[in-house]
């Protein structure tokens, strides 16, 4: 795995911020969101990019569980507290534009729900995150899904803008209604 695409986004996300082009917006923090998986997650941080276009919206979700942490769940504090130190190795990715820090304290999964400038940028970020966080997480538990065309505030808004019959069980995908929640 190659540290060169995060050390140009570190390096990008510096001019980011000092140009003021990153905010942590409220607005979703707080907000749980299901899944057709049957699992929940909770919002704990927003990351938006501004100043910026999007022409070619891209959803991007991405889920993990950290090996290490296992259930303590001050292990789980202490990570969603210092992963704000994180921002360097996604927010200067091409294409970046908002993230939603989000996590299931009942499984131990993270997730992250994106919007992307173009489909082939988010996956390209999406594969090279995932080789680093394969090396971090339970064996088999990161994975990403991307959907072309899909912005994250339509996504949330209207989760059958999506279709989840492509994954069997739904991990990426929101529930259609709340009947599904656990």
């Amino acid at each position: 795995m190659s540290v060169r695409p995060f050390a140009r986004s570190a390096a990008t996300t510096m001019v980011l911020l000092a140009r003021h082009q990153l905010r942590l917006p409220k607005e979703h923090a707080g907000r749980e969101l299901w899944f057709a998986d049957r699992t929940t997650s909770r919002v704990y941080r927003e990351t938006t990019r501004v100043g910026v276009s999007t022409t070619s919206p891209a959803l991007l979700v991405v889920r993990f569980r950290l090996r290490v942490i296992g259930d303590s769940r001050w292990l789980h504090a202490l990570f969603r507290a210092e992963s704000i130190l994180n921002t360097p190795l996604f927010a200067g990715f091409p294409g970046f534009r908002s993230k939603l820090w989000a996590t299931d304290l009942r499984t131990g999964f993270y997730r992250g729900v994106y919007e992307w400038d173009g489909a082939e940028l988010a996956t390209s970020y999406a594969t090279t995150l995932c080789g680093l966080l394969r090396l971090l997480s339970v064996p088999g538990s990161v994975s990403f899904h991307v959907v072309p065309g899909v912005r994250r505030d339509e996504f949330l808004r209207d989760p059958g803008v999506v279709a989840a019959d492509s994954e069997p069980d739904g991990w990426w995908a929101l529930a259609l209604d709340s009947a599904v929640a656990p």
